[in-house]
């Protein structure tokens, strides 16, 4: 199993300085990958209908993934940038395509691009992309995209693209590998059709029932379950003994990676008890103890 560690960004600040040494330390400290969260805007709560049920408003700060990754490929040279996830359906296609080939081959093939389709209808709103119609537009997404990877000129013409004989360069060395997020059996079932891996926010026995309902779900596609790569998330709010069970239920089922979240937002959200690191030398040192005590 391989660990990982999420980006703080709603507590780490903006000195660029700062989020080099979190990076640098990450790296050095044999973490395998670095994982960012996505939201374009942060919207107020109260007085909506239907409400918001995400964990985060308008207080909470979101580095730009793809931009942060360009800045963190320059000032480490081994770690995996991932997104836990990019929320696809309200971006450009192609102009995300193109971002994510040029982190992948500015960082030397160092891109696992995590997408979803999100929670929050307000983004999708301001980024004029209907939120009705996220669904079959990622699905769209997906098959745009890898082509866009490795074909070098397109003729695309459906729904929600038109490509006129036109293609991205720089292209990757190879089809970026995507991994899909989310809870729902909508989300088990695209990845199990159309994935490269699966990335939980969460780990537990409700966590662990996801994983098989996914393995059942590859098999159903004839796909191997053995060879389909899963993450999943452990919070720091957990506390130690907590954080244990669900790093030996993660080994048990068999999962590949194992990334710790050292942020308030999301730890208060569920109900756990909010770490409160006011510090980057406290989620370091948070992030030191966990892979030191479950990674060797």
């Amino acid at each position: 199993m391989q660990f990982g560690a999420t980006f703080p960004t709603t507590e780490i600040g903006d000195d660029p300085g700062a989020i080099r040494a979190f990076a640098q330390a990450v790296e050095q400290m044999g973490f395998s990958h670095i994982v960012a969260y996505d939201h374009v805007l942060g919207a107020v709560h109260e007085g909506r209908e239907p409400k918001l049920w995400g964990p985060y408003t308008e207080n909470d700060a979101f580095h730009e993934p793809f931009v942060l990754f360009g800045f963190l490929a320059a000032v480490t040279e081994r770690v995996e940038l991932e997104t836990a996830v990019i929320i696809l359906p309200q971006r450009q296609t192609v102009l995300a395509a193109k971002q994510a080939a040029e982190i992948d081959v500015l960082s030397g093939g160092r891109l696992r691009l995590g997408v979803g389709t999100g929670w929050n209808p307000v983004e999708y709103e301001a980024l004029s992309v209907p939120w009705e119609a996220r669904g079959a537009r990622f699905d769209s997404q997906i098959e745009l995209m890898r082509r866009l990877w490795t074909e070098p000129v397109l003729d695309v013409d459906e729904r929600f693209h038109r490509v006129d004989r036109a293609g991205i360069l720089p292209r990757p060395s190879r089809s970026i590998p995507l991994w899909f997020g989310g809870s729902s059996k909508i989300a088990l079932r695209r990845a199990a059709r159309t994935g490269d891996g699966f990335t939980f926010a969460a780990a537990g026995r409700q966590t662990i029932g996801q994983v098989q309902q996914l393995r059942e779900l590859l098999e159903a596609e004839g796909r191997d379950p053995s060879t389909f790569p899963i993450e999943f998330t452990v919070m720091h709010g957990l506390g130690p003994e907590r954080i244990e069970r669900a790093a030996q239920g993660a080994r048990e089922a068999g999962i590949d990676y194992l990334t710790l979240n050292t942020m308030s937002t999301t730890a208060a959200w569920t109900g756990m008890e909010a770490p409160n690191l006011t510090s980057v030398d406290q989620h370091l040192a948070a992030l030191e103890a966990f892979k030191t005590t479950y990674g060797g």
